[in-house]
């Protein structure tokens, strides 16, 4: 049926196509905002097989954010036992080679309120799934996405059910495509995806008595790094089944490469587990199914056009050395939401929306080159693509994770001109005494009406003014601009047991003050005012910056 036959029935603020696991959170985010979103999910539920298995602090932030921390973390206790090893071996029961972390959260305790932890897209996608649809989220799974169209007002998609009928249109202000490597929206917007190429792997899903093998280890991740064969194994809680992810094998005695990218019968898949697991020939195992796909590392060369946002895998891809593909998802989920809700509730003007692409691109484009080097200084040869760019300098997994430091016009600050075009984020160790526009205000914990929080407890909806122990002017400053202009800022009086040493940790003044967005990055930093109306005149200006607005908002 044509797209002119379609009826046009339904409307929405922000249609989102994609319902796995950056899809959901977007889903989430803009629902806890209070934007109205439909998702388009053309399979009929959530993930069947449990990728994305480990989530890191910054990911877990954005869900104590969205109010969900705890169930997922109570999912992911019933899923994996916490906080183990990473370890490469030459297999299960062979020779242990190296040690990644002894522990998942090793060093990084005090950087979050939140761990890292492990759960898989089974386990966290339907807990996404309920949490936004209780919020206010409409959802429809089993419905094909066959077509988008945007003008200067808004966006007509062309949706159908996998059960026939008739096509429909979806209206919405706004479109975010999550639906994957393989983006229908960005094939049709012509975005190209350059990179270092892909390579054919295949992961076995597995039964077998894994008891005796693991013994008293407590293995999160292991690497197999053998002769003929690398990949990752991951475990059940019960150690009787798992999943065996493959790079590569190679046949002992002609040296050559097994084809991936071919069928792989299950007397083979049985023959690669036992090998991985360094068992004896004849050790029971069962094969659940086999599924192939692309290791690659890409990334799009610009994440929105007009009214449609790429987020995750649509956006960027990487492999799963070091889990950043589905942490760097949630991460533009979680910077894209609140621009969106503040668009769509008509607080900040569309021109904000332009810094998705200025902060999450070269951010991403860091991550992915980071995430390819593990890969191919670890498991593979270089790749086939025809690029000479050499491989990126390791830098620390919590920099990556926790110290990217954005630039663009959503920041009020003469420094914080957008990276240039292809250039890669910087990141800072989230350690460091203080926080510079650009970063995640550093995790410190206070006190507030009794309890104890995070400084990133401090952020909703609303962008947050932080002071030292004398900034009692700026604070009056905001509730006054706040008063007369509707800007959404509220100043925050830090107790006075925490005010020095929070204002310390922030690198603040006894009269200084600091902006925090409502995702937790600092955007703004001002010293002591002159007086009222400086100030008055001050947080005028920045949030006018920070809003998109082209001029200072009017008193």
């Amino acid at each position: 049926m044509s797209d002119n036959a379609a009826v046009e029935d339904e409307e929405t603020d922000v249609l989102i196509v994609g319902g796995s696991l950056v899809g959901l959170t977007t889903s989430l985010l803009l629902s806890r905002y209070g934007v109205r979103n439909t998702v388009v999910e053309k399979h009929r539920g959530t993930a069947i097989h449990p990728r994305a298995a480990s989530f890191h602090q910054r990911t877990m932030e954005v869900f104590r954010h969205a109010g969900v921390q705890q169930i997922v973390e109570e999912a992911a206790a019933g899923e994996f036992v916490q906080n183990g090893a990473i370890v490469a071996v030459e297999s299960l029961c062979g020779k242990e080679l190296q040690y990644f972390y002894r522990s998942w959260n090793e060093g990084v305790e005090d950087l979050s309120a939140t761990s890292r932890l492990f759960i898989t897209q089974v386990g966290l996608e339907p807990l996404l799934r309920d949490a936004a649809a209780a919020a206010g989220a409409t959802h429809l799974f089993g419905t094909q996405m066959l077509h988008v169209q945007q003008d200067a007002d808004g966006v007509s998609t062309t949706v159908q059910s996998r059960d026939g009928g008739q096509s429909r249109v979806i209206r919405s202000r706004y479109v975010v495509a999550a639906d994957g490597a393989h983006s229908a929206i960005r094939e049709q917007l012509g975005i190209d995806m350059p990179g270092h190429g892909t390579a054919d792997c295949v992961t076995v899903y597995f039964g077998a008595d894994m008891t005796d093998m693991i013994g008293d280890r407590n293995l999160s991740v292991i690497y197999v790094l053998h002769p003929q064969m690398l990949g990752f194994f991951r475990f059940s809680f019960d150690r009787q089944s798992g999943f065996l992810s493959i790079f590569s094998v190679t046949d002992p005695e002609t040296g050559k490469h097994y084809d991936l990218g071919a069928d792989v019968p299950d007397e083979r898949a049985v023959d690669w587990v036992r090998l991985a697991l360094g068992c004896p020939a004849d050790t029971p195992v069962r094969i659940d199914s086999i599924q192939h796909w692309e290791a690659s590392a890409s990334c799009a060369e610009r994440f929105s056009e007009g009214r449609i946002f790429l987020a995750g895998d649509s956006a960027h891809t990487m492999p799963p050395t070091g889990g950043w593909g589905g942490n760097t998802g949630v991460a533009d989920a979680h910077n894209l939401a609140w621009k969106l809700a503040m668009v769509v509730h008509g607080q900040a003007d569309p021109r904000l929306l332009d810094s998705y692409d200025q902060e999450r691109r070269p951010t991403a484009l860091m991550t992915v080159e980071q995430a390819y080097s593990i890969y191919a200084g670890r498991y593979a040869e270089r790749s086939s693509s025809s690029d000479a760019k050499p491989l990126a300098e390791p830098r620390p997994a919590e920099d990556i994770e926790l110290g990217a430091v954005y630039r663009s016009g959503a920041l009020a600050d003469s420094d914080a001109a957008p990276y240039a075009a292809g250039e890669e984020a910087t990141t800072r160790d989230p350690r460091a005494q203080g926080t510079p526009v650009g970063a995640r205000v550093a995790h410190l914990v206070l006190q507030r009406d009794g309890q104890d929080l995070s400084t990133h407890d401090l952020v909703a909806e609303r962008f947050v003014l932080l002071t030292g122990a004398a900034g009692d002017r700026w604070r009056e400053a905001a509730a006054a601009l706040a008063d007369e202009s509707g800007v959404p800022l509220e100043g925050v009086l830090l107790e006075a047991d925490d005010a020095g040493r929070i204002a310390a940790g922030l690198g603040l003044g006894d009269d200084d003050a600091l902006i925090l967005r409502p995702d937790g990055v600092v955007a703004w930093r001002g010293d002591g005012p002159a007086d009222q109306a400086d100030s008055v005149s001050r947080l005028r200006e920045a949030m006018a910056q920070l809003l998109g607005h082209p001029a200072p908002v009017a008193a």
